[in-house]
């Protein structure tokens, strides 16, 4: 593919309870893997104050290296057969740790480079706890066709994709026209992202390294397009107008928490009249959690939408600059937030 173009398909899952929970296993293992090469880094850190030539790993292959011999050492612990090493590091896909790593590195690059540059101060990574992040792991695609590592539609199964170390997992989507790229050449999976959904879902995000979409399907040159103001509101979402001051086209928001809300006042209820640590506030608990992501999910797909369409159709986009985070703070928050001006 000579000129090509980066896209994402994202998938539901619907593993097994066994799949899940190795999911859960390698969700696990990569906030371990970030936590501990972060602790390395801290600790080398430390010890660079009495020797200024001591090496600290920064970058993702140094991090990478930096974790692989740490996890061989004593430091990681002994099995139960008394080897050397991290005991359980076979359990889970060996990508993982060193995709943690990577991100570790990209902070900690992002964070040193908006210091030089004299912005904003940017915080030091911090540790990931496990109550509060959100359980994600990403894998490289090895192989192409038949011996890809990842592939979809494994085992004469339409809606299905098959992970290593995890193995095939139905997906709720039909995944039709994505199988169809990949069998024509058209597409490469080039990373999968595994991450648990605030609805107790797991969805896959694959990246792909795609060929250049039909001619009839590109849209025109921005040269040929006129240039458009963007002029956002509460009872409007936005208002589109050209050069001259006409009126392009009026946008209405969805606003789907202010339709949303008597039924999210009765889960909120129904949750707070549960006994702490039961069943039923569990259940309770994860009701309310869906109906919160499916809330979202309608705001998203609709900025999703609408921003695609005016990318597509007008030249330049014109917007005010206005202080949504001071808005934020004020009596109108929740509208704001609602008609999803960030």
């Amino acid at each position: 593919m000579s000129a090509t173009r980066h896209t994402t398909f994202c998938f539901t899952l619907q593993p097994t309870a066994a799949q899940e929970q190795v999911l859960w296993r390698h969700g696990g293992a990569a906030r371990f893997a970030f936590n501990q090469a972060l602790r390395l880094v801290k600790n080398a850190l430390e010890a660079r104050k009495a020797n200024a030539e001591l090496h600290v790993p920064w970058s993702g292959f140094d991090l990478i290296n930096t974790f692989n011999r740490w996890k061989r050492s004593a430091e990681a612990g002994l099995d139960e057969q008394g080897n050397v090493g991290l005991a359980w590091r076979g359990e889970v896909l060996q990508q993982v740790f060193e995709e943690a790593a990577v991100d570790l590195g990209c902070a900690l690059q992002a964070s040193s480079a908006r210091r030089r540059s004299g912005g904003k101060t940017a915080g030091f990574p911090r540790f990931k706890k496990r109550s509060d992040a959100r359980q994600s792991f990403r894998i490289r695609s090895k192989g192409r066709g038949e011996r890809a590592e990842i592939r979809l539609g494994a085992e004469g199964r339409a809606r299905s994709i098959r992970l290593p170390k995890i193995g095939t997992l139905g997906v709720r989507e039909d995944t039709r026209k994505l199988r169809r790229m990949l069998r024509n050449g058209r597409a490469r999976i080039l990373f999968a992202t595994i991450s648990h959904q605030l609805g107790g879902r797991w969805r896959v995000s694959l990246n792909l390294e795609a060929a250049p979409l039909h001619p009839a399907l590109q849209r025109a040159s921005d040269e040929a397009r006129e240039p458009v103001g963007i002029d956002r509101g509460l009872q409007t979402f936005a208002v589109l107008a050209d050069a001259r001051g006409r009126e392009v086209e009026r946008i209405d928001a969805p606003r789907p928490l202010r339709s949303a809300l008597p039924k999210l006042r009765r889960l909120s209820r129904s949750l707070t009249r549960k006994k702490k640590g039961s069943r039923n506030r569990v259940k309770a608990r994860m009701r309310l959690a869906r109906f919160h992501q499916r809330i979202g999910n309608v705001r998203r797909d609709f900025v999703h939408r609408v921003s695609s369409r005016m990318a597509q159709t007008h030249g330049h986009l014109v917007l005010e600059t206005l202080s949504t985070a001071g808005l934020m703070r004020t009596r109108l928050a929740r509208s704001l937030a609602d008609s999803a001006w960030a």
